[in-house]
């Protein structure tokens, strides 16, 4: 994938399913949406809403006999397609939210996942804590080696025990 600034980075996200391992309709849901909600396809889509009613409006200018345009005003057929458009770009979006919606979830396990794991470990950390302070000649153990292995070893500051 590109480096474009109005891309997101989600795919990049440990706990979300990305590349191969996504079905077809989920890549194309990701690929949609990123292209349907950018700036580019917006600029796009004005552009040929102008060049439409330009060229329709050339036509109307040049034509002979009756001068209409390919689309006669109110552009009939221009509102017919973009009658289509919405309505294919209504269910568009709603696969593009629903996949929105997977991704958020998937986020969401794997940080519930990391939330768990991390109280665990600090349920651990806690039980050793408690069991060196129980043990004040294990503590005084931990204190001289940790002191022994500081740069200031020897001096008056290295050992606040003293």
């Amino acid at each position: 994938m590109s480096n474009r600034g109005w891309q997101t980075h989600w795919q990049k996200h440990p706990g979300v399913r990305s590349g191969e391992q996504l079905t077809l309709g989920e890549r194309a849901a990701d690929r949609m949406r990123s292209i349907m909600g950018s700036w580019p396809f917006v600029f796009s889509f004005f552009a040929v809403m102008i060049l439409w009613a330009v060229a329709n409006s050339l036509f109307y200018l040049g034509g002979k006999n009756g001068r209409h345009g390919f689309d006669p005003y109110p552009y009939i057929l221009l509102n017919l397609f973009l009658s289509m458009l919405a309505g294919v770009q209504a269910a568009a979006l709603l696969i593009a939210a629903k996949r929105s919606d997977a991704v958020a979830s998937e986020i969401a396990m794997h940080t519930e996942r990391n939330t768990e794991e991390i109280k665990g470990l600090v349920r651990d950390n806690t039980a050793l804590t408690a069991q060196v302070k129980a043990n004040t000649d294990l503590l005084q153990e931990i204190h001289r080696h940790v002191t022994a292995l500081s740069p200031a070893a020897g001096t008056a500051e290295a050992d606040p025990m003293r």
